[in-house]
């Protein structure tokens, strides 16, 4: 759901800000330095109570304050708040009731960010691949957070006595019966997710660029042609010898392929850069698909990163998803005219920690 009002205190430079977005389309414009991407931190913490530029809360607070606060009202009415101390505490708040729980805050407020950072999803580690994975899946299956959380803790222990070489064959093998149910019931929702995923992949990629044969696929983390008990009895003696389990849903991964190469081998980075925005909108519109409600997009300086044909293209895809876009640009000349109907289009220019909204 659309955030309509939404203010801001404590967070890095930032004045105390207090703005009423459009539903469609919020341009953030200002100088390096000025504090527009701290406006899309401030969405973020506000939708999983964490930044995406660190992992820690102090350098997110502002410089001499004990807590930031970030506070939110959806379009259906219902206010959402978010306060972090510097401590630690975390305190949640929605439609007047405390929220003991991240994933139930994620719930209520869907996120899908594009920073510099984000184009790593096609060179970067496989667990930026997972994340992107499960990330969809999380937001379908209501049941897969239990399962993904059953096979990690699992997963820590088993690892824990290979690395300590004090279990036996046959006293893993009791260990490895709800390590394979809960295994096989993750690798099963994130197969199913790219099976729905690649259609509309393919159907952006097309609009956006022409590279023959590109594909994606799924690696579940082991042989598909195995069942994952045998593959653990198989590689029980690797595994004591390795001190953790080769192979599993902790190895799964996106493969993504030009012919019969990595994309990496053969696409150039901005190609690569592409890629990842196709990946990142099919994502938000299959969630709208399947939820019948909209995402909200959180894109930082694709002004810098991509020439204007491709601006214009994306901007677009993401106008016609019915999202809810908060999009910053150092030059908003870069990014205005990149809309088709300007009418929807509200731009907030950024100084010095102070936000303002101007005409587009």
């Amino acid at each position: 759901m659309p955030i309509d009002h939404l203010q801001i205190v404590g967070v890095r430079n930032l004045e105390s800000v207090v703005i009423e977005p459009s539903p469609t389309i919020n341009i953030i414009c200002g100088i390096n330095g000025s504090g527009k991407t701290s406006i899309l931190e401030s969405i973020h913490l506000l939708g999983l109570a964490r930044s995406f530029r660190s992992s820690k809360i102090q350098p997110i607070i502002q410089h001499g304050e004990n807590c930031c606060t970030v506070f939110g009202r959806l379009d259906d009415g219902y206010p959402i708040g978010i306060q972090r101390l510097t401590d630690g505490e975390l305190l949640i708040k929605y439609a007047g009731k405390r929220l003991f729980s991240v994933a139930e805050l994620a719930c209520k407020l869907p996120l899908i960010i594009i920073t510099p950072d984000t184009f790593q999803l096609v060179s970067g580690s496989p667990s930026l691949r997972r994340q992107f994975i499960d990330w969809g899946v999380f937001h379908v299956e209501h049941t897969f957070l239990t399962y993904w959380k059953n096979t990690r803790k699992i997963l820590k222990q088993r690892n824990n006595l290979l690395k300590n070489g004090t279990i036996s064959h046959s006293q893993v093998a009791a260990w490895d019966i709800s390590l394979i149910e809960n295994a096989e019931k993750v690798d099963q929702f994130r197969s199913n997710y790219i099976n729905q995923l690649k259609n509309l992949f393919n159907q952006i990629v097309e609009i956006l660029i022409d590279i023959k044969e590109l594909k994606f696929s799924y690696y579940r983390g082991w042989d598909n042609e195995k069942k994952y008990s045998e593959v653990l009895s198989s590689n029980f003696q690797r595994d004591s010898k390795l001190g953790y389990t080769n192979l599993g849903p902790h190895k799964a991964d996106l493969k993504i392929t030009v012919g019969n190469r990595l994309a990496t081998d053969v696409l150039s980075r901005g190609q690569q850069k592409i890629i990842v925005c196709a990946l990142k909108i099919a994502q938000g519109l299959l969630f709208q698909q399947q939820l019948q409600r909209p995402c909200i997009f959180l894109i930082d300086d694709l002004a810098s990163e991509l020439d204007q044909h491709f601006r214009n293209n994306i901007c677009q895809l993401l106008e016609g998803s019915g999202a809810q876009v908060f999009i910053t640009a150092i030059d908003n000349l870069l990014i205005t005219n990149s809309w088709n109907n300007k009418s929807k289009v509200k731009m907030f220019h950024v100084e010095h920690g102070q936000v303002k909204e101007m005409q587009p």
